[in-house]
């Protein structure tokens, strides 16, 4: 894209969003009616490896929510083709990048139990995210909505990592506690990015404003997860 113009995606990118947010609802639907809302332990829930129908369909399920972070990819692709690589950062690509390759994992050896949480709250981000950009894309809502959607996100991460502390302590269920010594830190270190990132835009900004002094942060708009 150097030495080209950047490409108009105004319609394009409200499919993209109208798209991912029936994905997300679908799949937050399904993860409380075949899980959390009556089956799931929130401290502890093997994964059910048997071929009934609904541990199959719970498999499927978290098959589809690893298909939507494939599709979350195009993100990083919109960014190159309209020239924003400002917005191509180190916490966009390192969350986008973490979060393909941790969901395949998960598909192929997890594909159920505890860690379904962090895809059904990820999914509930995600459909307010994506309302979000829709919603302004469209130009019926104001972008004061941008700072919630942040604080929202690191809502999720406090509660994923709330929620694997809880699999340390517990009895064992059948659920590997050896994911805990992955997602804890990884928790604590989205939480780290995205408090700077929050710090930085809302706070830092908002402050030399204040000030009377401009500051330009090129890439105060995040796309994630």
């Amino acid at each position: 894209m150097k030495n080209r113009k950047p490409f108009d995606l105004h319609v394009v990118m409200q499919i993209y969003n109208l798209i991912q947010i029936v994905l997300c609802s679908y799949v937050f639907y399904k993860a409380l009616d075949l899980a959390w809302l009556y089956h799931y332990s929130f401290y502890c829930e093997p994964v059910d490896y048997s071929y009934t129908p609904r541990a199959l369909e719970i498999s499927w399920v978290v098959w589809l929510y690893f298909i939507v972070k494939l599709i979350d990819l195009l993100d990083t692709v919109f960014f190159v083709l309209r020239k924003k690589e400002e917005q191509i950062s180190f916490l966009h690509v390192y969350h986008h990048t973490g979060m393909a390759i941790g969901t395949w994992a998960c598909t192929k050896f997890l594909a159920g139990g505890h860690i379904t949480f962090l895809g059904t709250i990820n999914c509930f981000v995600h459909i307010v995210m994506y309302s979000y950009y829709l919603a302004t894309s469209l130009k019926i809502s104001k972008p004061w909505w941008k700072k919630y959607v942040t604080q929202l996100q690191i809502t999720q991460f406090c509660l994923i990592l709330f929620h694997f502390i809880l699999l340390v302590w517990s009895e064992d269920c059948g659920f590997p506690k050896w994911t805990a010594t992955v997602m804890i830190p990884q928790n604590f270190f989205m939480i780290a990015l995205f408090g700077d990132f929050y710090y930085r835009v809302y706070i830092k900004r908002q402050k030399s404003s204040s000030n009377g002094v401009t500051t330009d942060i090129s890439n105060g708009k995040l796309k994630s997860q």
